[in-house]
């Protein structure tokens, strides 16, 4: 698993579990899932705001680890306030 790849599981609306998975690209989150191992991962254009708040959380973690620079943290928290403005991060 690359350094820009995080990955985590969580439980859809529905009661369906879903494991979700973040790369960098270039300076931009790609988001994907899946519901099972062996599932092909399914791109997701908007993920949710759930998504981007698990990936802050994991960023946080890798930059106090010093796996990731600060800036990756900053860069994160803007992109929720640009597609969630009512969200408080």
């Amino acid at each position: 698993m690359p350094k820009a790849e995080i990955s985590w599981k969580r439980v859809t609306d529905d009661g369906a579990k879903l494991q979700v998975n973040a790369q960098r690209v270039g300076g931009e989150w790609i988001f994907s899932h899946r519901e099972k191992r062996f599932d092909q991962w399914q791109s997701v254009p908007n993920p949710p705001l759930e998504d981007w708040l698990e990936l802050l959380d994991a960023v946080e973690r890798l930059v106090t680890r010093r796996r990731l620079q600060p800036v990756h943290e900053d860069l994160v928290r803007r992109r929720i306030r640009e597609k969630f403005p009512e969200a408080k991060v």
